[in-house]
């Protein structure tokens, strides 16, 4: 049951929401400098930072199970300190072995905290459930975004064996929200306790949430495909660490700016067209991007900052609506739509890799691009009312 609106710990969420995901945007940059370092092919690396999406994104669901019935907080908690921890270690790895470990652990950890944060901040917002997810979500894409410039500033003027030392902030943060983010039990009137196989079943056999889900995951094949392949590219074109870090900043803060628009454009030309904007555009500006990288740089870099903006668009209406199909399951809803999305795509991203090298980056990214706008056919059906389950 949602509880009256509490300020105090929304902040906090959010914070941790910003904390955390700067971690999890540490390695895309550096990737293509770390895997010529130790030897590696730009197909085993995309495969290295699929495992990080796939451990970062495809358990939420269960862990978003497991916080919706056990009512503590641990996993904000727990989730924030491994992801601060661990994924700083990765880069100053002795081999590829003990990078990869600690790519699982510290993505565990991002796993752990999403559902949980997701449902704590739906049921503190009371009725103001879609202003305060917009900021939650627009904070996580702002530190995914700052990620790559902190990691790829570091490693250029300071190098890599400093990451280490940015674990420092999660800690804190950490601690800090044991003492400000109350007690569930003494906020909440419990649910019923959850059983898993109804709760997967009711939410995997319901037609909207499904569509909303494959909505997600054509957004995230955009985002992944940009923020894992374009590095390689511009790598190959000469370009330093810190240029490639902060052109994935500048793509996912406007992606932020979006979720905290989001709710106005709904409100101007409704939750539909929000949608069809969201998935149709990619097509027509990654064509520019590709067109353009070449001999226009700086209008391939506006094409690819408008796709961040209008790819990230739609995620909190997407997980406004999601959530309010089944409220009884907001993390695990969560856990789908912010998280399962993103590890199904993460595993076909250790096959596009492949395709990549073979095929060509710009080839595969125009191919990815066109997915949304073709099934964005299905946008209609989310608001055909005989689509009850």
């Amino acid at each position: 049951m949602s509880v009256k609106f509490e300020k105090s710990p929304l902040i906090w969420l959010a914070g941790a929401h910003f904390v955390n995901d700067i971690y999890t945007g540490f390695l895309n940059p550096i990737m293509p400098f770390i895997a010529a370092k130790i030897g590696i092919s730009m197909a085993v690396a995309t495969v290295v930072l699929s495992i990080s999406h796939i451990f970062s994104s495809l358990l939420q669901p269960i862990f978003g199970f497991f916080a919706d019935s056990i009512f503590k907080r641990c996993f904000i908690f727990w989730g924030l300190i491994f992801t601060s921890v661990f994924i700083p270690l990765a880069p100053v790895s002795l081999n590829l072995f003990l990078m990869v470990l600690f790519i699982i652990l510290g993505s565990l950890g991002s796993s752990l905290f999403h559902p949980q944060a997701l449902g704590l901040v739906n049921r503190f917002s009371g009725i103001e459930k879609a202003a305060f997810m917009g900021l939650f979500l627009a904070l996580g894409s702002l530190g995914y975004s700052c990620g790559p410039l902190l990691s790829a500033f570091v490693t250029q003027f300071l190098g890599l064996h400093f990451l280490p030392l940015l674990s420092f902030l999660g800690l804190v943060w950490a601690f800090a929200m044991f003492k400000f983010v109350p007690k569930m039990h003494d906020n909440f009137v419990l649910s019923p306790k959850l059983d898993f196989t109804i709760a997967f079943s009711e939410i995997l056999l319901n037609r909207k949430l499904n569509i909303l889900n494959i909505i997600s995951m054509l957004k995230s094949l955009i985002s992944t495909s940009c923020f894992i392949l374009l590095p390689f590219l511009w790598k190959d074109m000469g370009h330093s660490p810190f240029f490639i870090g902060t052109a994935l900043f500048l793509f996912i803060f406007v992606g932020g700016i979006a979720s905290l628009l989001s709710r106005r454009l709904e409100k101007f030309v409704g939750t539909r067209y929000v949608f069809y904007i969201s998935m149709i555009s990619t097509l027509p500006l990654m064509i520019i991007l590709v067109l353009s990288y070449q001999k226009f740089p700086f209008l391939a870099l506006v094409a690819y900052f408008a796709m961040g903006f209008t790819t990230m668009l739609a995620v909190p209406v997407t997980m406004n609506m999601a959530q309010s199909i089944i409220p009884k399951y907001k993390s695990i809803i969560g856990g789908f739509i912010n998280g399962f999305s993103w590890g199904i795509v993460a595993i076909l991203m250790s096959a596009l890799g492949f395709l990549a090298q073979k095929l060509g980056i710009t080839n595969v990214l125009i191919v990815v691009s066109i997915f949304p706008a073709v099934f964005s056919v299905f946008v209609g059906k989310l608001f055909n009312d005989d689509l009850h389950n």
